[in-house]
Parts: structure tokens; C-alpha cells; sequence
């Protein structure tokens, strides 16, 4: 009778404790909690780290350079070595000499910083949109939303055509403040020249792409306008701007972060479907779709070439995905531990 007792006792004590715990965790560690149980998430995540990381030491990793020549190496097969500097072609060469391995991790760097800042952009644009519509509502609301969904009704893909085929021909018909073109030319490792074409196919997905996080933003902004905590902040003289700002946007960001993390998926594949099809970033720039347009000639007599380019647009794109899906699981509030 009094073991029992004790374990009942022992018992009740672990309860507590792991109450206690379980209160005294942050918001940030049950949300990494949350997320460590999507196996798949977590694995995506450490893979995507392990990509943006070769990206930015592309130049440091790569054992050529980006544009060297070696007409000689013409098709090289993946691991030949280069005989008079004992260099690996690790993934071959293409029909000019160029060796495949340094350019995919170049191409990296620039198809991903577009995704990146594309998403930045439009996640920014949207939720400023969605933020100022679903806060006043009434006349804004009507016409921004309107405007929003008449964007949503035009084909994107024509419609991103159209206007990539325009900046082609006139790459000045947008002016980009010079000190933009030198940031970005360093992040991604080209002149300013060249990083105006990627600047360009930049504003051009992230103004097509803001819609959803401003509809997104909008419904969140909707629901926390009527709570308490909102007609508190205003009893004691804090401004509209400063409601949005400091209480209603951090409460409404589960699901951008979510939608974030989905778009970089969307934005790496029409970047590449851009680039594909002659529209966006053109070679010599290495990027993962105009590489894969460049093996089209030759992938019947060599089918490993398309793989070469299209496993990292397959690989990211589908652990975007993952990684989206598991930020939905941590970030939805009805979940417990």
C-alpha cells in the first residue's frame, strides 16, 4: 500500500513538473518543438541550409571559373580531370568547355538570391496592401481588394512574358538606382550590367506575386481588428499606424511566414521557366533554367545533361515545400504539445 501510494505521489510530481515545463517554454521553442516532429521539414530545412551555404562560397567551392573556356574539355564526362592543371570536372563540361559543377553552384547563388529577394518583395508589398485594406475597410477595402482580384484574373505566365520579352528590349524602360545594382552585383557575384537583368526579372515576379499575401494579410487583419486587445492600445492613444505596426501585423504573420516559405518554390521554378524560354536571365549568367534550355540540342544524344541543372530546381522546390508545410504544422495555434 505504500509504494502505491509513492508512485501515485512520484507520479502526480512528473505531472507537475512537465506542467511547469510546458508553461515556462517560450512561443519560439514550441514552434521549433512542433516543427522538429516533421521529420521531412527538418531534413529539407538542414538541405536548403546546405545549398544557400555552397551558393554563397560558390566562388571559394568552384574549381573553375564561371566563364573559362576549354574547348578542348568539349563534353567532358562528369569526373574527367583537366590535364595540365589536375583540375576535376566533377560534373562534366558543356559543348564550350565550361565546367558544369562551377556553374551550377554560380547559377545557384543568382536563381536563388531572386527567389529570395522576389519573396522579400512581395511579401512586403502584400502585407503593407493587405494590412492598410483590412485595418479601415470600408471604401480602401472595396477598391483595393477589387484591384487585387482583377490581377488575379489575368494569366500570369502570359502576362509575365509580356513584360520580361518588354524589359529585354529596353533594359532602361525601369530606372534602378545604381547603388542597387551594385549591392545585388555583389551578392550574386556579377557586374552591374549584368545584375540589372536579375533586378529586373526581380520586380517583375514580385509585382505579379503580392496578391495572396495581401488577401492573406487582409482576412488575419479582419478577424484582429475586433479584439480586445486593439480597442485597448487605442484607449490609451496609440495611432492607427502604430496598432498596425507594433499589435495586428506580428499576430498576423503565421500565415505569411507559411506563404513565404511556399512562394520560394513558385519563384525558383519561374525564374527557371523564364530563363527556359528565353525571357529572363540569358547566358553566359549561369542560371539553372537557361542552363537547362542550353542542354535541349543535346539531350538526345546525351540524356544526363537536363539532370544536370533540373535536380537542383527539383530538389528545392520540393524542399521549399516541406519546409513550408512544416512551419503550417508548428505555426497553427490549435496544435498542443
Amino acid at each position: 500500500m505504500t509504494n502505491s501510494t509513492n508512485e501515485i505521489q512520484e507520479d502526480f510530481f512528473e505531472k507537475l513538473d512537465s506542467e511547469k515545463l510546458l508553461k515556462e517554454r517560450t512561443p519560439l521553442e514550441l514552434i521549433a518543438r512542433r516543427f522538429a516532429k516533421h521529420k521531412l521539414a527538418v531534413f529539407s530545412l538542414i538541405l536548403m541550409i546546405a545549398i544557400f551555404l555552397i551558393s554563397v562560397f560558390a566562388a571559394q567551392i568552384s574549381p573553375f571559373k564561371v566563364d573559362e573556356l576549354d574547348i578542348k574539355a568539349k563534353f567532358a564526362p562528369p569526373g574527367a580531370v583537366q590535364a595540365e592543371t589536375g583540375r576535376t570536372h566533377f560534373l562534366g563540361s558543356d559543348e564550350i568547355g565550361r565546367d558544369y559543377f562551377s556553374r551550377v553552384i554560380y547559377a545557384g547563388r543568382i536563381s536563388l538570391s531572386v527567389a529570395v529577394f522576389s519573396v522579400i518583395i512581395s511579401i512586403f508589398i502584400g502585407v503593407v496592401v493587405g494590412a492598410i485594406s483590412g485595418f479601415f475597410g470600408g471604401v480602401i477595402d472595396a477598391i483595393a481588394m477589387r484591384f487585387v482580384e482583377f490581377l488575379l484574373t489575368i494569366p500570369s505566365l502570359p502576362l509575365l512574358l509580356i513584360i520580361s520579352a518588354i524589359l529585354l528590349q529596353d533594359p532602361e524602360a525601369i530606372p534602378i538606382p545604381n547603388f542597387v545594382l551594385q549591392l545585388m552585383g555583389k551578392i550574386m557575384l556579377l557586374t552591374e550590367r549584368d545584375a540589372r537583368s536579375a533586378v529586373l526579372i526581380i520586380l517583375v515576379l514580385a509585382g505579379l506575386g503580392w496578391m495572396t499575401a495581401a488577401q492573406l494579410m487582409r482576412g488575419q487583419l479582419l478577424a484582429l481588428r475586433e479584439l480586445t486587445y486593439v480597442e485597448a492600445a487605442r484607449s490609451m492613444g496609440a495611432s492607427n499606424f502604430e496598432i498596425i505596426i507594433k499589435h495586428m501585423i506580428p499576430n498576423a504573420m503565421a500565415p505569411i511566414i507559411v506563404t513565404a516559405s511556399l512562394d520560394l518554390a513558385g519563384y525558383v521554378v519561374a525564374e527557371a521557366a523564364l530563363s527556359f524560354l528565353g525571357f529572363g536571365i540569358q547566358d553566359p549568367i549561369p542560371t539553372w533554367g537557361n542552363m537547362l534550355a542550353a542542354t535541349q540540342t543535346y539531350m538526345l544524344d546525351k540524356p544526363y545533361l537536363p539532370l544536370i541543372p533540373g535536380l537542383p530546381i527539383f530538389i528545392c522546390s520540393l524542399a521549399f515545400n516541406y519546409v513550408g508545410d512544416g512551419l503550417r504544422d508548428a505555426l497553427d495555434p490549435r496544435l498542443k504539445m
